[in-house]
């Protein structure tokens, strides 16, 4: 017969098995996660030297911006011995310190009304810090683009926004146009609250000099744009508005600096900013 003493031990014995049999397999499922994360990583990091553009390389999308700020990494603390250093800038050749000033932020519930003259000329002169870039605006094929891009340079939009991304491998371009980019924090959701159609796209092609629209979709365009700097290959889902007639070196100039992170997709090195950017019809 079993004791009372002895029954309590056996029920303690039991407990104790159970509670190290789920604590193993705790670990087991820690174990298992960290590896796919491990990899998913590991994928992230090699498609983004090669297949930038099919996971969104020129997103435009304003609509999770609060998301979007939660989930910017932060600064390791400075005690953190086993954090890796901070990407350090390094001057850029022909970049300056960009003028003081802030964007304005300005937002819009639609699209501006078209004052455009479909048969005339537009050139639109972005002043960087690192020179000037002009552009004929094609406003008989891109009526949409060409007047919300003239809008917002009347509105002082572009002023003082960041350059924020800049990509060298595979596709070679320039992205600008989003007043919540920083020099530090990775931009790419910002945008005027409105939004427009594609144009021009049939036949699009991408060669050094154009001027297209950032999106991230059909019909999803905003304020975000890119300038290529080298021939690109691109599916023609990208709204081309103008080409570049100035300037093309100043581009160049910035994409022989790199990435802050040194990685073939990130922030130019040089902090290259918009002091201004307007736009004049003739």
């Amino acid at each position: 017969m079993v004791s009372s003493e002895q029954r309590r031990r056996q029920l303690a014995r039991e407990k104790y098995e159970r509670q190290m049999e789920r604590r193993a397999a705790a670990a087991a499922a820690r174990r298992r996660r960290n590896t796919i994360l491990g990899v998913s990583l590991a994928v992230v990091v090699l498609a983004g030297g090669g297949t930038l553009f099919a996971t969104g390389a020129f997103s435009s999308d304003d609509k999770d911006k609060k998301d979007t700020a939660q989930a910017a990494p932060t600064q390791p603390a400075a005690t953190d011995a086993s954090a890796p250093p901070a990407p350090t800038r390094k001057p850029v050749e022909g970049c300056a310190d960009p003028a003081p000033g802030k964007p304005n932020g300005k937002q819009w519930q639609a699209e501006p009304a078209m004052t455009l003259d479909a048969s005339g000329t537009y050139t639109a002169t972005l002043d960087t810090n690192c020179g000037k870039v002009t552009i004929a605006l094609d406003a008989a094929k891109a009526p949409h683009a060409v007047n919300s891009f003239a809008f917002l340079s009347g509105e002082q939009y572009f002023d003082h926004t960041k350059c924020h991304r800049l990509t060298t491998n595979g596709i070679f371009v320039l992205q600008c146009g989003d007043p919540t980019a920083s020099a530090t924090v990775p931009g790419g959701t910002g945008g005027p609250g409105y939004k427009f159609a594609d144009e021009n796209l049939t036949g699009a092609t991408y060669p050094a000099g154009t001027v297209a629209m950032a999106n991230s979709g059909p019909g999803t365009n905003g304020s975000q744009f890119f300038l290529v700097y080298k021939d690109t290959q691109l599916d023609p889902k990208y709204t081309p508005f103008g080409k570049i007639t100035g300037g093309l070196d100043v581009l160049q100039k910035i994409a022989a600096a790199g990435t802050l992170e040194g990685r073939p997709d990130g922030h130019p090195m040089a902090d290259v900013t918009l002091n201004s950017v307007t736009t004049a019809k003739g």
